[in-house]
């Protein structure tokens, strides 16, 4: 029998109880082994549900909405006549500037007269959007697109052209009402404003510099967008490219509804810069259907000047939060006055809505008929008192000329701790103000930090919801010393013809 040496293979073999075989083929006997785990877990793999993936979505599809509401898009093309040398003329630009085409063609340049040639009229042309609100031929646009036209004529998305008349205007929300003869037009969708949301897709038809149905897509970008000079419209902020001839077009969501009418863009060139304003339509189907009964809207007033309710403001007046709107003038005989509403009261509530803003209350007193009652809550002294209001109507637009109050007298040689030198109101300057109290600033010194300025008339101090009338500089100057320095504290003035309230921040404390 063999003898088996301690140390080799064979031996080992023999010690582990292992046969040769089975160790020679070891490495294929585990490989075996791992690829049959490699396959079972590949089979419960298959049976367990897949890891959720992020959602990805895909751009949206315009092609169906444009279909079924083109249609009703319409381009709108006015004609004034005026005299050769009246009006404005088309600027000089050069071939290479952007919107030297579209003077060219929209406002040509009076011909050179020839020997002997009287000077002829011109015709200066707009362009600008509109769309079918019912079968019968009425249609919206902006008040600007048809102001002042001799001829307005509306063409259909079918080629097919027609002379339109002017059923109302209204200059305060840009929208002009105008009805063409024509019947079986497709009449657009109406969506509720009210229910956009900030980020959604929003899409614009117009024909901008007159290319006709043109369409261009963005998202809604705020609602309820206050601009200057625009009291009575909660615009809708988009991106959407908007230019010269896609006012007055429809802006749709993407239920193919109208959300709104595309009115006005933010631009320091002229064109499309990432701003464009929208009226709601609902806004504009209220002024509409007023246009269409009687030619002109009425809206409701009470007969105050009011101004936006600022965090110092609040804090001055003692009022938890910044919000409302701060009455600094009441129309003496208007409503206001005749229901108790003080300069210095802080509207909070109409008609039972919340007035979060200064630029509320404007909408919904001009959304209220005129001669109807109206509930007020008022912010006064530090505490709510409620009135009842009888709404007046909104007249056309006054301008009122500014006067600046005369100089009172010789001031004080030192500036108080406002850094402002006060005197008091001489007999005569109370009598042209028709004021009893206050005090003018007769200079303002270094420091001074508020939008003072000399002439102006301080009436009243306004400190942690208490407020003082002025009698005499002297009785300013001794309150003034008596607060702390770290008080802020809110003045109400008197600058020409206008009263606004001034909120003086105090000094920051030393450490």
């Amino acid at each position: 029998m063999p003898r088996v040496e301690p140390g080799t293979p064979r031996a080992a073999a023999s010690r582990t109880g292992v046969s040769a075989r089975n160790t020679e083929l070891g490495g294929l006997t585990m490989f075996t082994y791992l690829k049959s785990q490699v396959a079972a877990a590949a089979v419960v793999a298959a049976l367990l549900p897949a890891p959720a993936l992020p959602q990805v979505r895909a751009l949206p599809d315009f092609t169906d909405l444009v279909e079924m509401q083109g249609a009703s898009v319409v381009n709108i093309s006015t004609i004034s006549e005026r005299r050769a040398g009246a009006g404005p003329q088309a600027p000089g630009l050069g071939e290479n500037d952007p919107f030297y085409e579209f003077f060219r063609r929209f406002i040509p340049q009076p011909p050179s007269p020839g020997q002997g040639q009287p000077p002829r009229d011109l015709e200066s042309r707009s362009l600008g959007s509109g769309f079918v609100i019912s079968s019968d031929g009425y249609v919206l646009t902006n008040a600007h697109v048809v102001n002042n036209a001799d001829e307005i004529r509306v063409k259909l998305n079918d080629k097919r052209e027609f002379k339109a008349r002017v059923i109302g205007a209204d200059t305060r929300t840009d929208l002009a009402l105008l009805k063409i003869e024509a019947g079986g037009l497709q009449a657009v969708r109406f969506g509720d404003p009210s229910k956009l949301k900030v980020g959604e897709w929003v899409l614009a038809i117009g024909s901008p510099f007159g290319f006709d149905n043109t369409v261009t897509a963005g998202i809604v970008s705020a609602k309820g967008r206050s601009l200057p000079q625009e009291n009575f419209v909660p615009f809708i902020q988009t991106d959407v490219a908007i230019n010269p001839g896609n006012s007055g077009g429809p802006l749709f969501n993407m239920r193919g509804e109208v959300v709104g009418i595309n009115s006005q863009i933010y631009s320091r060139t002229g064109g499309f810069m990432g701003l464009s304003f929208a009226i709601p339509i609902d806004v504009a189907m209220s002024v509409q259907s007023q246009l269409r009964v009687s030619g002109r809207v009425q809206r409701g007033r009470i007969g105050v000047v009011i101004q936006e309710v600022s965090r110092e403001l609040a804090e001055s007046f003692g009022l938890g939060k910044p919000a409302g709107a701060l009455v600094n003038a009441v129309e003496k005989g208007g409503p206001a006055e005749k229901a108790g509403v003080r300069v210095g009261d802080i509207i909070t509530r109409f008609d039972g809505k919340v007035v979060e803003s200064s630029s509320d209350l404007p909408r919904m007193v001009g959304g209220t008929m005129p001669g109807s009652r109206a509930s007020m809550e008022l912010w006064r002294s530090g505490g709510t008192r409620s009135i009842t209001v009888e709404v007046g109507e909104l007249p056309e637009d006054r301008v009122a000329t500014s006067r600046v109050p005369g100089r009172g007298s010789a001031p004080a040689q030192a500036a108080n701790r406002l850094g402002l030198v006060v005197s008091d109101l001489s007999a005569q300057q109370r009598r042209e103000l028709k004021l009893e109290g206050g005090v003018v600033i007769d200079d303002v010194r270094q420091n001074v930090r508020a939008d003072l300025r000399r002439g102006d008339v301080i009436l009243a101090v306004s400190s942690r919801g208490q407020t003082t009338e002025l009698r005499s500089a002297e009785q300013f100057n001794k309150l003034l010393s008596q607060l702390d320095r770290d008080t802020t504290i809110t003045l109400q003035i008197r600058r020409g013809e206008s009263n606004l309230f001034v909120t003086v921040r105090g000094e920051a404390p030393r450490g």
